[in-house]
């Protein structure tokens, strides 16, 4: 099986002792491929880095919602960069070529209270995004229709929801505008995890760990070679063959990202 990972965050402390080891891991699983996200600028050069360390390291390099220094952020998140939105995107397009994707981008109403500044932010990426033609992986924790409504606005499609947690309604919504979902490792105990997987189609899937997150085990460390377990989880909720559902989503990211 050729299995993918399109979201994983391998700059993060967690894996600064053993990363080879876990590069050993997901390749010994059949992973052949593993997006790693930028969340800001100081994280984009960090995940640029790793992706010299092996061939199946892949980059998407983003700004996540909180950490853009124009943002409104709670008093008690610390945020972990000092480059403006505008040198952080300008950073991204000078490095188009050595990216696969945009990400973590998106919109956070559970750390921020207001909107508008987020919206903007997003909008300037999503136009960033369509320049340098490049898909976009959307943090939206309860902010679901703000992020489909922005992606509409601007016309795009080329897009993963990851981690999606809407309504069955707005679920609807995004299978319908033609969005790709990513099912974490977490499917494997998640209940609403499975009702998405039920009701997206094939054609629309793909899988993620969110690594060192969202993994099959609660509180342990998550990592690449998880996404078998994603796969058989799938595979059961589909009905289908692992191998067969495997095949599947490996072609739904060769659509996507190449």
């Amino acid at each position: 099986m050729h299995l993918v990972d399109v979201h994983a965050h391998l700059d993060h402390e967690r894996f600064k002792d053993d990363l080879a080891d876990v590069i050993k891991r997901w390749k010994a699983n059949g992973v052949v491929t593993v997006i790693a996200q930028g969340l800001n600028h100081e994280s984009n050069v960090k995940t640029l880095a790793l992706a010299k360390l092996d061939p199946t390291i892949k980059v998407a390099m983003g700004l996540y919602p909180c950490e853009a220094l124009s943002v409104r952020v709670r008093d008690d998140y610390v945020r972990s960069t000092v480059v403006d939105v505008k040198e952080t995107l300008h950073f991204i397009e000078e490095h188009a070529e050595d990216i696969i994707a945009i990400g973590e981008v998106g919109l956070d109403l559970q750390e921020i209270e207001r909107i508008e500044e987020q919206r903007e932010v997003l909008r300037a990426i999503l136009q960033m995004a369509k320049r340098i033609r490049k898909p976009v992986i959307l943090h939206s924790r309860k902010a679901v229709k703000e992020t489909l409504d922005l992606l509409e606005e601007e016309g795009v499609t080329r897009a993963v929801m990851h981690c999606f947690c809407g309504s069955k309604k707005l679920l609807e919504r995004g299978i319908a505008m033609g969005l790709y979902f990513s099912i974490p490792t977490s499917v494997v105990r998640n209940q609403q995890f499975r009702d998405n997987t039920a009701r997206i189609p094939l054609g629309q899937l793909l899988t993620e760990t969110d690594a060192p997150y969202m993994g099959p085990m609660r509180d342990l460390r998550n990592e690449p070679a998880n996404i078998r377990d994603a796969i058989l989880a799938i595979a059961e909720i589909k009905r289908m063959d692992p191998i067969e559902v495997a095949n599947a989503l490996y072609f739904n990211y060769q659509k996507l990202f190449q």
